[in-house]
């Protein structure tokens, strides 16, 4: 085997420093927006988060990969829906000189995206790698860092393969797939059900979110048809409807403060402009 076939993936030997890796089911938010002087890979191994990275916020889920190159300011974030929040693998390293890229830093993925979603053969077989080294570094058997290096290396090569093959084949790399978006509009929905009866603004909900209220508005729109406003207001009809329908004696002014309004008579305006009748006109309809 010549020089050129051997060293087809880096400038000489590929010799990286294993620095540490880091299995995680995310808590709260990472505490610091802030970089690193050495390349991190992030793998989602279950659930769905958000990545906070060159100021920017990224929906991650199960299956993706993130790349975060030394300079690269990044914070991770902390999904409130405990049954989707993110179980990450964190995998660090130094001193590699890859073909065509910055010593000590790594290629970014196909189109120069910093997030791949993997397909299934290579999800499973990263997925695979990562419970072995999260083993292995649990250990402190005789050898342990050179084999945590040698998987560190099985990580890099499958890497590249599959950045190879995926070039090779013209599949694309990691766009906002629907159901990202989806993940959007289900956390926003959440919120507003929850938070119904509380002073709500876009701006509280897109702070939430970890997002602009823009993006916000685009996404809930392309996904309902409404907008976060107007889905808010019907559902506080709703409640409304069913504590006139349930409690036959209480105020007006009671049920519309229930609902998240301060003016019983703003209240009543919107109540009527929805159902077509006023909350009193509503409760003796029968």
């Amino acid at each position: 085997m010549d020089r050129e076939q051997q060293y087809d993936i880096t400038e000489g030997d590929l010799n990286p420093t294993f620095l540490f890796s880091c299995l995680m089911k995310r808590t709260e938010d990472e505490a610091y927006y802030h970089a690193h002087d050495f390349i991190e890979l992030l793998v989602i191994l279950k659930g769905e988060g958000v990545i906070h990275i060159e100021g920017r916020n990224c929906l991650v889920q199960e299956g993706d990969l993130v790349l975060i190159n030394p300079g690269t300011y990044h914070r991770a974030l902390f999904c409130q829906d405990a049954a989707i929040q993110a179980t990450e693998f964190y995998l660090a390293f130094s001193n590699v000189a890859f073909r065509d890229c910055e010593r000590g830093k790594m290629p970014l993925f196909r189109g120069g995206k910093i997030i791949t979603s993997m397909p299934d053969g290579w999800k499973q077989e990263m997925f695979r790698l990562c419970t072995a080294i999260s083993k292995e570094a649990q250990t402190n058997r005789m050898g342990r860092y050179f084999m945590l290096k040698a998987y560190l290396i099985q990580v890099l090569c499958l890497i590249e393969r599959e950045q190879s093959e995926e070039e090779k084949s013209g599949q694309p790399g990691y766009i906002f797939k629907s159901v990202n978006k989806k993940y959007v509009v289900r956390q926003i929905t959440k919120y507003l059900e929850k938070h119904y009866q509380e002073k709500i603004s876009l701006d509280q909900i897109a702070a939430n979110m970890y997002l602009s209220p823009f993006y916000i508005s685009k996404i809930f729109k392309s996904e309902t048809g409404d907008t976060p406003i107007n889905y808010l207001i019907n559902l506080r009809m709703e409640k409304a409807k069913e504590i006139l329908d349930g409690e036959p004696t209480k105020s007006i002014q009671s049920i519309a403060a229930a609902v998240g309004y301060e003016d019983a008579y703003h209240f009543s305006k919107i109540f009527k402009k929805y159902s077509g009748m006023s909350p009193l006109h509503y409760r003796g309809r029968e």
